[in-house]
């Protein structure tokens, strides 16, 4: 692969905290070759201008039909990261195939629309820090398992009418779907089962239309299907559940292990020094809760801060690093500061993406985070992380722990 002299970094399937990697990759240059699961060769772009401009390219593509190595044949039905690739709907396409797919989705996360959300935020927050005093045990808790996980995963079930009683599963799964260190016969049933469970929503808000977005879908599906095909309503799902509750989670559980570990500026913010929407902004650069996001493909050869990188590569979006890149963010970019000055566009994060990919959901994120720290460290000023060291969840994609304790 013409990249560059340096060898390929081989990405850890079993993940860990990406910094002091993504430091020695940033060292020797903004855009990295990486070798993925299964010896399959890709690039990732780590530089904060460099990721800009690569998102933002219109010679770059999204759709699968692009990746050289699948197209090829040279990608087997378990490879751990097929998903990303494949699922159909609007993180795979390009064009005028995404504004349709994204269209039809958009509305449910204006920012009008998601403002109308606080009040049920708010509500579910409440209830959930009542339970987490409830769960102490010795004044300990678990703080992803009775917070930061039911917040996002009860917002995006109700937003998509999904039966509280299919939300752990669809946990469980899309935490299979997202794992880069999984087994083919693991990858192939969970996406089995997650297809088949989303299949049984689909049904169920056939049956029984609601007020929510897939009851909105099929209907969009029933009317006029050549706006949205079965396979794309359950590809749509799959991406609202995974990246509407993954993210937000990691954003959350990331953003209270930073002021947890920073106490001046958790006094900042407590202070009224900085806010709340501060510490968010200041989490999503310091500690992306998306590390590396698959995948885009060059539609020809292209050059990316020097580097040349071949049609069809399979390209990886490095937000963790591009979050502390020095050349972006200064000298000190690797220090968590909640009143960091964001003098222009230029020196902001891209953790939420860039360009016509940029995330649907952000305004909702932020919503959800921006409260759930609030009313956390309101109740709880004094709370503190009560474990020396943290398990990673089992991905390079999602950069985020697998449980939290903490001491109320």
């Amino acid at each position: 692969m013409n990249t560059s002299s340096v060898p390929p970094y081989r990405l850890n399937p079993a993940g860990g905290s990406p910094h002091a990697d993504n430091a020695r990759l940033l060292a020797r240059g903004a855009v990295a070759p990486v070798v993925l699961p299964g010896d399959v060769e890709g690039v990732a772009v780590l530089g904060h201008e460099a990721l800009k401009e690569f998102l933002s390219r219109a010679d770059v593509a999204k759709d699968a039909r692009h990746f050289a190595a699948l197209r090829d044949g040279r990608i087997p039905a378990g490879w751990p990261l097929l998903t990303f690739a494949t699922v159909p709907g609007m993180t795979t396409a390009d064009g005028a195939d995404h504004r349709r797919l994204r269209s039809l989705v958009s509305k449910a996360f204006t920012a009008r629309r998601v403002e109308l959300l606080r009040p049920r935020v708010e509500e579910m927050t409440a209830g959930l820090l009542d339970g987490l005093e409830r769960a102490a045990d010795g004044g300990v808790v678990d703080l992803i398992r009775h917070f930061a996980l039911p917040l996002p995963i009860g917002v995006i079930g109700e937003l998509l009418g999904i039966d509280d009683a299919y939300r752990d599963t669809l946990h469980r799964l899309s935490d299979r779907v997202v794992a880069t260190n999984a087994g083919p016969e693991e990858v192939l049933a969970a996406n089995r089962e997650m297809v088949a469970l989303l299949g049984t929503v689909a049904a169920a808000r056939a049956e029984r239309p609601g007020d929510d977005l897939t009851s909105a879908l099929i209907a969009t599906r029933d009317e006029d299907g050549d706006r949205l095909s079965q396979e794309e309503l359950i590809g749509t799902l799959l991406l609202m559940v995974v990246a509407g509750h993954e993210t937000t989670l990691s954003l959350i559980a990331n953003a209270v292990r930073a002021l947890c570990a920073h106490r001046d500026q958790l006094d900042l913010v407590l202070n009224g020094e900085a806010g709340w929407a501060d510490a968010v902004e200041e989490t999503l650069r310091w500690d992306a809760p998306v590390s590396f996001f698959p995948f885009r493909y060059p539609v020809r050869d292209l050059t990316v801060d020097g580097t040349v990188i071949p049609q069809g590569t399979p390209v990886l979006a490095g937000y963790s690093a591009a979050g502390r890149d020095p050349a972006a963010h200064g000298p000190d970019a690797d220090r968590f500061d909640v009143t960091r000055p964001r003098r222009s566009d230029a020196a902001r994060h891209l953790s939420l993406g860039h360009g016509a990919h940029f995330c649907l959901g952000a305004p909702l994120a932020r919503m959800e985070a921006t409260i759930a720290l609030e009313r956390l460290f309101t109740r709880f000023p004094g709370l503190e992380v009560a474990a020396t060291e943290l398990s990673y969840r089992s991905t390079f994609v999602d950069n985020g722990v697998r449980a939290l304790p903490v001491r109320l």
